[in-house]
């Protein structure tokens, strides 16, 4: 099988903006439904317009849970390639969430690896220069000050997710970024339901506590009050 090639390079080398309006324009005109049985039948081109509707979505989970580029793409192409070959077992439901699942698999794997390996961290991310970051997508509403606020909301919010143990990182960008229920995210981690729940409760209270510490670094309109 031939998947198209998920991206190598860091995000500073993607168009952010372009790619997600094609990535929306795609979901657009497609026929989902009609693309996963024809590729359930062995089409291959089918299955990789599925690949080029989803393999932005999951490189970005990939990359925020792993911290590196060249791993987000080996786990995201790594799981194209287990979904395909898994595709007869999709029985519908949401075709992203079944994407996730088996892309946070991956990094699982990927994160277990590192665990093995003493000299890596799990919570080495990339370098705080900018160099790596994730895109910053403008929106054609945003006046410049609303704009400029919202990146710095959203580096505040990166520089707190790089300080949380990998795996409550890994159910913090499951739950609230990517939107998957509990039961999805514990098919996910392989771990009980009570277990994902109180650690992803653990995980937002230290993302909260961290952004109140940013203080006045926060623009004025995103700070969160003392209740």
């Amino acid at each position: 099988m031939e998947v198209v090639p998920v991206p190598a390079c860091g995000h500073n080398q993607i168009v952010a903006a372009r790619r997600s309006n094609n990535e929306g324009q795609r979901r657009e005109s497609m026929d989902e439904q009609a693309l996963i049985a024809q590729a359930q039948r062995g089409d291959v081109l089918a299955f990789n317009e599925l690949v080029l509707a989803y393999q932005d979505r999951l490189y970005s989970a990939a990359y925020r849970i792993l911290g590196d580029p060249a791993a987000a793409a080996d786990a995201t192409q790594e799981a194209f390639i287990a979904a395909f070959k898994a595709l007869e077992a999709f029985r519908g439901g949401s075709f992203k969430g079944w994407l996730l699942r088996i892309v946070t698999n991956a990094c699982y794997d990927e994160l277990r690896r590192r665990q093995r390996q003493p000299a890596d961290s799990l919570t080495d991310l990339p370098p705080e220069d900018g160099t790596e970051s994730l895109p910053q997508l403008a929106s054609d509403a945003e006046d410049p000050e609303d704009h400029a606020q919202r990146r710095e909301l959203s580096a505040g919010i990166e520089d707190c997710l790089r300080g949380l143990p990998a795996e409550q990182r890994a159910l913090v960008i499951l739950r609230d970024v990517e939107d998957l229920d509990y039961q999805a995210i514990a098919a996910a981690t392989g771990l009980e339901l009570g277990t994902v729940k109180s650690r992803l409760s653990r995980a937002r209270a230290r993302l909260r506590d961290c952004l109140r510490a940013l203080g006045e670094l926060l623009p004025s309109a995103y700070r969160l009050e003392n209740e």
